[in-house]
């Protein structure tokens, strides 16, 4: 007899539906013969033996036979455990154990523990998603994916513990319906909820250039490059840099939660990323856990920052192969990995904050220290950061010392609400201006270079500066752009409509910088 169960399988950031075909010979042998055909993975294989015990150790006795399980589209590779579930209720559908014959209105997902309890899987969000899109109004999945998964709407979610709760659930369905209330998620007012931030800009004292520039580049999403002495407070200032971030859009949200559940790295009891995410790998890091990959590629670090900061502190400690792989996502805002079965590509859209020492020893042009570095030294050190790697950071500045007086005196510094309401204005003019838009952009850095036009015109003395600072500096025409967009994410926070001749100054001062270490 032949019994169909819907299932899902994630690729990349998203999710296909799998037709889990259980057949089963009816004659009686002597052994179990299971087969699985279909592309399945090693993981999918030995869930033959998941399901056999959570079959029999749930009170159902099913007799040794020819049981063959195909997982379609065989074109497809499958893997993972979360096949568990269907296959199992398949089985007991092909032995007439379900009342319920028809289950096309329902999708199942989820791995089985031999005693047939049922354990959560990566991905669901995803799975979810494309159950929506199909049509398919039911999912039954295991209770630590419920809250993941019913933060899309149009579909129920049923959060089941059991194979058995799963059976008696199918069996209610076909006497009048389930009478369980699906797992619901207010999403929206999740989001809208008061975020906190422990971390206050308050507790930074002096650093005044540097904190406009922080605000600068929350403002518009906008790369960052900090420079200075040991202890001056880059990394200070970095990890502050989420409290003055706008909080994520509803869609921006969706995004960020698909990476982070493909990853498992998602918060069970949440079920959304509510926050912009901060993201801080070590400098040992490796390519792969930069920007992704394996077998069957799973995101790195620039993917699971999207949406939110890639915080690399000590930059040039990072291995250069590490960082030249990071050009096309800051370019292009997402990743393609290519492998030999497959090609998958995962959203890279993030705010990259750096932060560096001048030199080996930490100290060029600091005026409390001795540098002990010599000329060639520092350009070694200061190489490992290539022109093309650095000309994508729109702004680099200096971070230097903290004075004793600053440190000691003075009145409390701004703190990090006043900063983030002036960038949150900042982020409405900006929405407001991109609502128009057939692509979804959400920030000034994130400008085609057809809006840059639209939006970035200059008077004739902004003009003549801006060419003015191309040609003694030497500039490219990607700084070209980068200015023109940090111009306008000054005039933003400013609340004017035009580009001035002040908004291309301060624009361009903040690339500047690299000429006194990379010249």
């Amino acid at each position: 007899m032949l019994f169909k169960v819907l299932s899902a399988a994630v690729y990349g950031i998203n999710a296909n539906i799998i037709d889990v075909e259980v057949d089963f010979s009816g004659v009686k042998t002597m052994e179990d013969h299971f087969h699985t055909v279909g592309l399945p993975d090693a993981a999918v294989r030995e869930s033959r033996d998941r399901v056999r015990a959570a079959i029999k150790n749930s009170g159902f006795d099913i007799p040794p036979t020819h049981i063959t399980i195909n997982l379609a589209p065989a074109d497809i590779k499958k893997e993972g455990s979360g096949f568990d579930l269907p296959m199992a209720i398949g089985i007991l559908g092909a032995y007439g154990s379900l009342q319920l014959r028809d289950l096309s209105n329902f999708l199942l997902v989820g791995e089985l523990g031999l005693d047939g309890t049922l354990r959560p899987v990566q991905g669901m969000l995803p799975i979810a998603v494309a159950a929506r899109e199909r049509g398919i109004l039911n999912l039954m999945i295991p209770e630590g994916n419920a809250r993941e998964a019913a933060v899309v709407e149009g579909v129920n979610v049923y959060a089941v513990k059991t194979l058995l709760e799963v059976r008696e659930l199918l069996n209610a369905s076909a006497n009048g319906g389930i009478h369980v209330e699906p797992v619901r998620v207010a999403t929206r007012a999740l989001l809208n909820e008061m975020q906190h931030f422990p971390l206050d800009f308050r507790d930074v004292r002096g650093q005044h250039t540097a904190k406009r520039a922080l605000e600068v580049s929350a403002a518009g999403g906008h790369n960052i490059l900090m420079i200075g002495p040991p202890g001056s407070g880059k990394t200070m200032l970095a990890k502050r840099l989420p409290g003055i971030l706008s909080p994520l859009s509803f869609e921006e949200a969706l995004e960020t939660t698909k990476v982070h559940s493909v990853a498992g790295v998602l918060d069970a009891d949440k079920g959304l990323v509510m926050q912009r995410p901060f993201r801080s790998p070590h400098h040992t890091v490796s390519d792969a856990g930069l920007i992704g990959g394996g077998a069957m590629p799973r995101p790195g670090e620039v993917s699971l920052a999207h949406n939110g900061v890639l915080f690399l502190d000590e930059l040039p400690e990072f291995p250069r192969n590490v960082l030249e792989v990071m050009r096309q996502p800051l370019e292009d805002g997402q990743v393609t990995i290519a492998r030999a079965a497959m090609s998958l590509s995962f959203p890279a859209r993030f705010m990259l904050a750096a932060a560096m020492n001048p030199c080996p020893c930490g100290y060029f042009n600091d005026k409390s220290r001795e540098c002990l570095c010599t000329p060639p030294m520092i350009q070694r050190y200061v190489a490992k950061v290539s022109g093309p790697l650095l000309d994508r950071i729109d702004i680099h500045i200096e971070v230097p010392a903290v004075q004793y007086k600053e440190l000691r005196g003075g009145a409390a510094a701004e703190g990090s609400a006043e900063i983030r309401a002036r960038v949150l204005a900042a982020r409405e003019r900006q929405a407001d201006r991109f609502a128009r838009n057939a692509e979804r952009i959400y920030s000034n850095a994130q400008m085609s270079t057809r809006q840059i036009r639209a939006y970035c015109e200059l008077s004739s003395d902004a003009e003549r500066l801006l060419e003015r600072a191309m040609q003694q500096q030497g500039l490219s025409a990607r700084a070209h752009d980068r200015i023109l967009k940090m111009s306008r994410t000054i005039a933003d926070l400013e609340g004017q409509q035009d580009l001035t001749v002040k908004h291309i100054a301060e624009a361009i001062q903040y690339r500047t910088l690299d000429r006194s270490y990379w010249s």
